[in-house]
This record gives C-alpha cells, sequence and structure tokens, in this order.
C-alpha cells in the first residue's frame, strides 16, 4: 500500500523524514507546543520520496566499487 509521506524541517535542517499521517499530526502539533521556530514541512504523494509497496530488487552482477 502507498502512502503519503511527510518531511519536517526547522529552517533548513530536516527534522524528521518520511512520516506517516499519522506520526506527522503527532509530531508536528507537539514541535508547535514546544515554539520552535521557522518550522515548515513537506507533504509527498505516495511513491515518491519515502513509503511504496514496491520491492527493491537488487540487480545481477557483482559489486562495481
Amino acid at each position: 500500500m502507498e502512502e503519503t509521506v511527510y518531511h519536517i524541517y526547522a529552517k533548513d535542517k530536516c527534522l524528521y523524514n518520511c512520516l506517516k499521517e499519522s506520526e506527522f499530526k503527532h509530531i508536528w502539533s507537539r514541535l508547535e507546543e514546544m515554539g520552535i521556530e521557522e518550522l515548515s514541512y513537506e507533504k509527498l504523494p505516495p511513491g515518491i520520496g519515502g513509503v511504496t509497496s514496491v520491492d527493491y530488487k537488487e540487480p545481477d552482477g557483482s559489486d562495481s566499487y
């Protein structure tokens, strides 16, 4: 199942990434209560920047390094 994910920032620093909506709501409200300045967030649609139902398979062959 694909889900929308959230990233939370304070100024230009990422504090939390790839949060599910329920996690985001909880953490966001706590950060606001703490008075953290210059908070922002990014909401990413399903399949972009985080949670997805597609399992990644390593390509055949040996390591390239």
